[in-house]
């Protein structure tokens, strides 16, 4: 996600640099609920879709089921720069733009899913 002046929409959640996904509602397409997930999460709209970059998998235990998800993962855009919101009932702290130097230093500490959708990107020349 990044905005007209090349910054990029990072989000902190869990003591942890991250980046906005969700789950898929039913009948929903993933183009949709990619949108959807970055504008619920930052307090976003206007968000133009553009490719996807690559797609991750993750495996996690909640309520002692095991999950493996499936996160596809797209660039997008939006003029200027819009003011944004954390949905906090998500666990997101802060949400904020981003120049491509800091996140860049940050990167090894978020996770490796986060670090392949960097690379996907920055792979493209995004």
């Amino acid at each position: 996600m990044e905005n007209g002046f090349g910054e990029v929409l990072w989000i902190y959640r869990l003591k942890t640099w991250d980046l906005p996904k969700g789950k898929l509602e039913k009948g929903e397409n993933i183009e949709d609920c990619a949108v959807r997930e970055v504008e619920e999460e930052c307090g976003l709209s206007g968000l133009q879709l553009g490719v996807k970059l690559t797609e991750t998998r993750h495996e996690y235990d909640q309520n002692g089921q095991h999950f493996v998800k499936t996160t596809h993962w797209y660039h997008m855009t939006v003029p200027g720069r819009p003011k944004l919101s954390p949905q906090t009932e998500e666990g997101i702290e802060w949400v904020r733009w981003v120049e491509r130097h800091e996140w860049e230093n940050q990167l090894k500490e978020s996770y490796a899913t986060i670090q392949e959708v960097a690379a996907a990107a920055m792979q493209r020349g995004i």
